[in-house]
């Protein structure tokens, strides 16, 4: 696992501000919708970005940049990670980690070293199903204890969930939003097939707009502020 890339893109929830895009390899998940495939099976087949050169382009940028949004793949795999975010605050800027939250002891690190400023977790199913997201056991305590740490934590954050038919529905929503219950913010995303991970996700028609909807309205019952996006 390593960097494999940057890009620029707005920064998330910080309107008007611009960020570089930093993708890492590898996930402890084979999600049949994922929409960064070569990243989670062949991160290989993407060439490495030395994090020497990366830090000294984003010294070139910073002043047109605010910040960095790191995705992947799953980040907090990674042992880079902590010692890229290090050198990130260093000069200043802000930082959003997109993570799956299977690697609660990372996260935690992360937070209280102070090296994040806003965490989006993704949601992907209800609990009991995250083994359907894998070829092999996945523990969803995990999953639990990184969402305890946002609730009860300093850094910002926001949860999200992919709406893909076959995985999320009125009752994986009411499972997750027990989950959450309280949370500042939970966002739902359209799902787009095309570049799935498995073929057979490719041909899943996407909810129409009414009813992810439908969905958000049963996600308020437990987050005041519920988003929808893609649609």
């Amino acid at each position: 696992m390593a960097i494999k890339g940057f890009q620029g893109t707005s920064l998330l929830d910080y309107p008007g501000h611009i960020a570089a895009l930093v993708f890492f390899g590898g996930c402890n998940l084979t999600c049949s919708y994922c929409h960064n495939p070569v990243l989670v099976l062949d991160p290989d087949q993407v060439p490495d970005f030395p994090q020497e050169d990366l830090i000294d382009e984003l010294q070139r940028r910073r002043k047109f940049i605010d910040g960095v949004v790191i995705s992947g793949g799953e980040p907090t795999l990674d042992p880079q990670l902590l010692p890229f975010l290090r050198q990130v605050k260093e000069m200043g800027l802000q930082v959003k980690l997109d993570t799956n939250g299977l690697a609660p002891k990372v996260l935690k690190e992360v937070i209280w070293e102070g090296l994040v400023d806003l965490v989006a977790l993704d949601l992907k199913t209800a609990p009991a199903r995250y083994g359907e997201l894998h070829t092999g056991p996945v523990a969803t305590d995990n999953l639990a204890k990184s969402v305890r740490l946002l609730l009860e934590g300093p850094v910002d954050c926001e949860f999200r969930t992919t709406c893909v038919p076959d995985f999320i529905g009125e009752g994986e929503i009411h499972e997750l939003g027990e989950l959450i219950r309280g949370a500042d913010r939970w966002m739902l995303q359209q799902y787009v097939p095309r570049h799935a991970l498995d073929e057979s996700a490719q041909a899943i028609e996407p909810y129409a707009a009414e009813q992810i909807e439908a969905l958000a309205v049963v996600a308020r019952q437990y987050v005041d502020e519920v988003g929808i996006r893609g649609l």
